[in-house]
């Protein structure tokens, strides 16, 4: 952890059972070595996701992709047969030309004007695959999740998470016609630890996602269908449009209209037994957690 005050918090979050915490910062070397002494596997699933892009794109991919390189380093010196890293589908399916279907074999490329987090996120699992092939060893692993939503630990909220949050609160009057992939916190954890332990994971990237893709749309009608009283009013394209001219955010949000990716998930059901839980599912469960651990 970057500050061992919230230790406490953390333990709290997680529940009984041993925990031994150090500190390490993702923009430093001290504490690595300490972090993966007498450690067999690497989960690295930290990266800055801000829930709005900073004016310096680097406060956002530096740590990203240093971050991974360095946790590869202390890794490699300790001796740890595998690293999982968590990278993401902004890694594989944020191209400027879009595809009919999404797999393992794809990738966003990093001069197409994304967002920071969406660049950082390439841009460190390129770097932790060169890490690999230049340097060797530690094994490397990587997971792509879509859209990370499912029941809360505690107060501190994802991004993805914030989204239902919004719908919850009244903060999202209307919803952009935007589709994306969906994905379980408890399905993603399975395939990390899957992922460390499969002799066949070792150099694979597996995708992970439920189902169809869901529009901001279908995502307040599941809400809605569980007793939330949320809006169900969408903008129209042309609308987002227009936002666009004055609204950074919408500026995205056009770039993104009319795609409806179809991600491939058959290598990480096929190699690794991996099964997701339905959408429904998932996001009945973020609601109903978020509801219950309200604070106001």
């Amino acid at each position: 952890m970057r500050d061992l005050g919230r230790a406490s918090e953390v333990r709290a979050a997680v529940g009984p059972g041993e925990l031994e915490v150090v500190a390490a910062d993702l923009g430093a070397d001290a504490g690595w070595d300490s972090a993966t002494e007498s450690v067999d596997y690497v989960l690295h699933v930290a990266s800055p996701f801000p829930p709005v892009s900073p004016e310096n794109d680097d406060e956002v991919i530096r740590p990203a992709r240093d971050g991974a390189v360095r946790v590869l380093a202390a890794a490699r010196e300790a001796g740890v047969r595998r690293v999982v890293l968590t990278s993401s589908f902004a890694a594989v399916g944020y191209g400027a030309v879009p595809r009919a279907e999404y797999t393992e074999a794809d990738w966003t490329d990093p001069a197409d004007p994304n967002s920071a987090y969406v660049r950082s996120k390439v841009i460190a699992e390129r770097a932790a695959w060169d890490e690999v092939r230049a340097a060797g060893g530690p094994e490397l692993t990587v997971i792509n999740p879509a859209g990370i939503f499912g029941p809360v630990l505690g107060g501190r909220r994802s991004s993805s998470v914030g989204l239902v949050r919004a719908m919850l609160d009244g903060a999202m009057p209307v919803v952009p016609p935007l589709y994306f992939g969906v994905t379980d916190v408890r399905d993603v954890a399975d395939l990390h630890v899957r992922a460390m332990t499969h002799p066949r994971a070792a150099g694979e990237r597996f995708l992970a996602a439920a189902g169809k893709a869901l529009s901001f749309l279908d995502l307040a009608r599941i809400l809605a269908a569980n007793g939330h009283d949320v809006t169900t009013t969408e903008l129209t394209a042309d609308q987002v449009r227009a936002a666009a001219e004055t609204d950074p955010a919408m500026r995205e949000a056009v770039a993104r209209l009319g795609r409806v990716p179809v991600i491939r998930t058959d290598k990480a059901r096929s190699v690794l037994g991996w099964r997701s839980r339905p959408v429904e599912e998932t996001v009945a469960d973020t609601a109903r957690s978020l509801m219950a651990t309200r604070t106001g």
